[in-house]
């Protein structure tokens, strides 16, 4: 029999083929029990999910730009969550037809509505590139030349794999560098929403209820890929075709029971149950902290702007669904983390492993890369306030500054032979720049954004002496109190031209020369700024050099260990889950149900946002008992369900599949206590939540009547009744 293995480091950490656990490959699904995979419930073969070069059922299940979403029709109809879509139903929106009010249904194909920038991935081909990734790396190399060297190896990869037209390629790391996979996809860039909800049903509960249970979110739109003439990828136009996909997911004509058999096909974004005990420390002693505060901050920020218009309200939208689903998450990595012990079971583990490896023969090695990462994490917590700031304007931060520090990023990046440039400023990336440059100008809020660069900068110039950023240091002077800076910010945004979308794009496509002779003050911080960015980029490489050189004896050392296979860290590859429709118990004496029903949504309605139910789905949900769409046993319409699926962030819009491979539902979030599963599997909590496909059709029909009967006969069912 196997060493006893610390039992709480059993559960939580490894990812055996047990029950739920394990975000598996499409090349890890064969080696999976057959067997035990039918006995659980599975009704068609592993093969028919994925089989190397024939593709499968998976085919089906496509990468949407940070979300996962899966074709459900022979013409192109993609399913995915309302959060996920937000972007194209925002900027389609205004104070005089405000999409995220009033939902959308497009009455003909001719008037979906396009999704600019919008592009989506058909997993094609799958290559592993191990060995010409590792004998890149020149004997001898440093932390910083192996990251350089794994880096350059990549793009060359890269490059000769998109010389194929409509091809977007990259490669990804598993077991920390054990092994690299190139991955080749078709990229449609022609993608429009075809349904949405209104906000009132794709976020109902909004904040209060995420990452909680009971939900009764409808979370849920859809869109279609629209292909050239010989379904092939093409950039919009008039004379496209709906995109013929090779697999697609049919639509269960029955619902789901407890205990059903449920699997997940998405592109989960990034887990950490591979670090060790001083990386999840750093994680969950300072980089949740910081991230909840910083957020929660912001978030009061934006929503005071946002009051004051409804122009404000819909260009902050999507800010501050982002930050504050951020903020939440920080809190319940922190909640989950204390209370699975799950710094304690790592630990513990962690010196079990050791203890083994110092023991074997050819893992010796082991114990010194651990010791290796552990000062790695020393070093980056020297200057972490500084850099945990810096790195959240991209994303969070005022538009305003992230749109200046790509400018200056781009006009020195563009100057270099493709190659030579660092990955997001390559030529193929262009396109995706300048688009995001325009779009994002339906996000901005001048007054929001103001505020909150004059946050950002309080903050900055408030870090102790050692930390601070000498970009700020030079625009603030000797005045630190947040009235000045206040009044600064507002004096350099009246007098930038950035915030200009012509004026931007210009500089966009100008040089660097060219971006200095403006002499804006705003492109000044930027330029300054965007040094100390990349000293900290090149930190940050050289730390990346090291984990690829001290993980992978590391986790072999680990996965040796245990004995058993070992799903790899979510990377934002694909990925395939399963498990079963369960409730479970967050607090003693108290167990949940694993699934939600109208009645349910009604009794949260307060007809204030967020629980402001449609007067059309109250008024029809008298009836719901009797509708085509309820469950009998639940004796009504059900809403979402819960299942063991082992899921993270980037599964948002994961098809969620019975036995037979038909859509039963679609993923869109966890509930609290199965936050920190990023960190480690527990099977008692570890539930994800989802949209039952009978509440998707039920909401159609009753929002709009037979209006919704051709999108109900193209997902192959019966039309719709009048309302």
């Amino acid at each position: 029999m196997r060493r006893l293995i610390n039992i709480a480091a059993t559960i939580l950490l490894a990812a055996p083929c047990l029950a739920a656990e394990g975000k598996w490959t499409p090349e890890q699904i064969l080696h999976l029990d057959a067997e035990m995979l039918a006995e659980a419930g599975l009704e068609i073969p592993p093969r028919a999910l994925w089989y190397p070069g024939e593709g499968g059922l998976l085919e089906a299940a496509v990468d949407f730009g940070g979300c996962s979403a899966g074709f459900v029709s022979a013409e192109g109809l993609l399913i995915t969550n309302h959060h996920c879509a937000l972007g194209v139903i925002q900027r389609h929106s205004r104070p005089d037809r405000n999409l995220l009010a009033e939902g959308f249904l497009a009455p003909t194909r001719e008037a979906e509505l396009p999704g600019e920038g919008l592009r989506v991935r058909i997993p094609h081909r799958f290559t592993d590139v191990t060995r010409e990734m590792l004998a890149a790396v020149p004997a001898g190399a440093d932390d910083l030349v192996r990251y350089r060297a794994l880096e350059k190896k990549e793009k060359e990869l890269v490059a000769a794999c998109e010389a194929t037209p409509n091809r977007r390629c990259r490669v990804a790391a598993y077991h920390g560098g054990l092994r690299f996979t190139l991955e080749e996809s078709l990229e449609f860039p022609d993608v429009r929403l075809v349904w949405a909800p209104p906000e009132s049903v794709g976020n109902y509960g909004g904040e209060v209820d995420n990452w909680s249970w009971p939900r009764h979110t409808g979370d849920v739109a859809l869109l279609r890929v629209w292909a050239g003439g010989d379904n092939q990828p093409a950039p919009f136009a008039p004379e496209n075709q709906p995109y013929r996909p090779r697999q697609f997911f049919r639509v269960a004509t029955t619902g789901v029971q407890p205990g059903s058999f449920v699997m997940a096909v998405g592109y989960p974004g990034r887990t950490f149950r591979e670090l060790t005990a001083p990386e999840m420390a750093e994680r969950a002693e300072r980089f949740f902290p910081a991230r909840a505060a910083v957020f929660r901050d912001w978030i009061k920020i934006l929503s005071a702007a946002a009051e004051r218009s409804e122009a404000a309200r819909i260009a902050l939208a999507p800010a501050l669904r982002d930050l504050a689903n951020g903020e939440k998450n920080a809190r319940g990595q922190l909640a989950g983390l204390a209370r699975g012990r799950i710094l304690e079971a790592k630990k513990n583990f962690d010196a079990e492993v050791q203890a083994w490896a110092r023991q074997q023969k050819g893992y010796a090695g082991a114990v010194e890369a651990y010791a290796t990462l552990e000062a790695m994490v020393a070093e980056k917590l020297a200057t972490f306030e500084r850099d945990f700031l810096l790195a959240s304007v991209p994303r969070y931060g005022p538009r305003a500054l992230a749109w200046a520090l790509t400018l200056a990023r781009w006009t020195e990046e563009k100057a270099k032979p493709d190659l030579e440039r660092q990955p997001a400023y390559m030529e193929r990336n262009r396109e995706r720049l300048r688009t995001e440059l325009e779009n994002a100008q339906k996000r901005f809020d001048p007054a929001g954004d103001a505020a909150l660069l004059a946050d950002l900068l309080h903050r900055l110039a408030a870090l102790p002496e050692g930390q601070r950023s000498p970009a700020v240091e030079a625009f603030v002077g000797q005045d630190r109190a947040r009235p000045a800076i206040t009044r600064q910010v507002e004096g350099l945004l009246a007098a930038t031209k950035v915030t200009d979308l012509g004026q931007r794009l210009a500089m966009f496509d100008g040089d660097r020369a060219a971006l200095t002779a403006r002499n804006d003050p705003l492109l000044r911080l930027a330029v300054a700024l965007d040094g100390e960015l990349r000293a900290l980029e090149e930190r940050e490489h050289r730390w990346a050099g090291t984990a690829y050189r001290a993980r992978p004896q590391w986790i072999r050392a680990a996965n040796s260990y245990m004995g058993v296979p070992v799903a790899p860290d979510a990377n934002g590859s694909l990925r395939f889950t399963w498990g079963h429709l369960k409730g479970y118990s967050p607090r003693d004496a108290v167990w949940l149900e694993p699934a939600t029903r109208l009645a349910g949504l009604l009794e949260k309605h307060t007809g204030e946002e967020p629980f402001a139910a449609p007067q059309a789905l109250r008024k029809a949900a008298a009836a719901a008992g009797g509708s085509r769409w309820a469950d009998p046993r639940l004796g009504d319409v059900p809403v979402n369900f819960l299942a063991d699926l082992d899921t993270t962030g980037g599964n948002s819009g994961s098809p969620v599949l019975n036995g037979r491979g038909e859509l039963v539902g679609v993923n869109f979030d966890r509930v609290w206590e199965n936050v920190a599963n990023d960190f480690g599997y527990n099977p008692e909590v570890a539930r994800n939540v989802s949209v039952d496909v009978r509440y998707i059709f039920w909401v159609m029909e009753t929002l709009h009547g037979v209006a919704a009967s051709p999108l109900l006969a193209e997902l192959g069912l019966p039309p719709a009744t009048p309302r």
